[in-house]
């Protein structure tokens, strides 16, 4: 299976880093590109909105660049899928390929230091040295400005893939200095076909994933296999239908506050727990649950429960984030009944909820609620308090 396989309604993208690809091994080889192929280049920018598949385009780039088929000798397209430099590169054990994902809430300067010291060096084995930075809009102003010196003034064999969700989240220095990469949204069939074809879904259940999923192509496939994330996309969406009684409307609000911190709990149990033994161990801890610690380590315990905690906090956020984008999506299905709009609907299987609501108000009223759960997900993302910003987003929902 070749490495672009993942890249789901994304032909257009994935034409330009084949050739971009196809330009590197030239480079590397001393040779001239062919006419009209994309260039290579030392940086580049992805962007597309959540779940459009930008850090899998990345990867597929980054595999392309270590590809070594013998195939490549006769016309053959970089990223097999199946060498070695393919497989490395994809599972994360190639040398010179560095993935930097975040599970907290931004990269500080001294990740960002490493990062760059790294891309400074020659490739040890592959072609060229990759450093992939996956939430490169989390990056700190200061981590920002060191990660556009080492852009401005790259390694000959480095290539930075930068992924964002959109151009405005990269620092103008930084993206003026990238090769831009716009991926969209894939297409209900496009995400649904993936699902039956790759991860053996029943057909009726991929369909309804991709839908609800609205193109999001990880969300549909963790609906269509998670029976728990089809239960709590229920309850988030019981939540117009109960808008008229104030006391429910602030009890929904807490459900789904509740929701999205049992899902960072629940992380939290699978990950803190194993990660704490193992710097336990490392350190050189007595044996045994509680067991004494060496002196001196008291402060690599503190980062890392530091760590953990802010890890909790974006699990949290962006749980609550998935259920505010579903009720957006619930409301966009509400106005397009009030204008007649012939598209399907993105909760088809709520369809009577959908028109119920859509029958008791008007256009004018559904566009303030749906002005509500954005500016709910603004006021999170500002650090407001998570139930204090769902519930005042309930209040305006039960205003209209």
């Amino acid at each position: 299976m070749s490495v672009w396989d993942d890249l789901v309604g994304q032909d257009q993208v994935v034409e330009q880093l084949v050739s971009a690809a196809r330009a590197a091994r030239a480079v590397v080889a001393g040779e001239t590109p062919a006419a009209g192929a994309t260039g290579m280049t030392h940086a580049w920018l992805f962007t597309g909105p959540p779940g459009s598949g930008m850090g899998a385009a990345a990867r597929a780039f980054a595999a392309a660049l270590q590809c070594t088929s013998p195939d490549l000798d006769l016309g053959g397209v970089p990223g097999c899928g199946f060498c070695e430099g393919c497989h490395t590169a994809l599972v994360g054990s190639h040398a010179d390929v560095e993935t930097v994902r975040t599970d907290v809430l931004s990269i500080g300067v001294k990740e960002t230091r490493e990062l760059v010291r790294n891309a400074s060096m020659s490739p040890a084995v592959g072609r060229w040295q990759v450093i992939l930075l996956e939430d490169s809009d989390r990056l700190t102003e200061g981590a920002a400005n060191v990660l556009l010196k080492a852009i401005e003034e790259p390694a000959p064999r480095t290539v930075w893939l930068l992924c964002a969700p959109s151009v405005e989240d990269a620092l103008p220095t930084i993206r003026s200095r990238c090769r831009l990469l716009v991926l969209r949204t894939p297409s209900v069939g496009a995400v649904a076909d993936v699902l039956v074809r790759r991860d053996g879904v029943e057909p009726e259940l991929a369909a309804f994933a991709a839908r609800a999923s609205q193109g999001h192509i990880e969300r549909a496939r963790r609906l269509a296999q998670d029976e728990v994330a089809r239960t709590r996309r229920a309850e988030v969406l019981r939540l117009p239908m109960v808008v008229g009684d104030l006391g429910k409307c602030l009890a929904g609000a807490q459900a789904l506050v509740d929701a999205a911190a049992a899902e960072a709990k629940q992380v939290a149990e699978e990950v803190d727990t194993k990660e704490t033994e193992e710097l336990r161990a490392a350190l050189g801890a007595a044996a045994g649950v509680g067991g004494r610690m060496p002196r001196g380590t008291a402060g690599a315990m503190k980062e890392l429960e530091d760590r953990q905690k802010r890890r909790a906090t974006r699990i949290q956020r962006d749980s609550l984030d998935l259920a505010l984008v579903d009720l957006v999506g619930f409301y966009r299905d509400v106005l397009a009944v009030q204008f007649g709009a012939a598209a399907e609907l993105a909760n088809e299987d709520l369809r009577a909820n959908v028109e119920r609501v859509a029958g008791g108000s008007t256009a004018e009223t559904t566009l303030r609620r749906m002005e509500a759960v954005l500016a709910c997900r603004d006021a999170i993302d500002r650090n407001v308090a998570p139930l204090l910003a769902v519930e005042a987003m309930a209040v305006i929902l039960r205003a209209g």
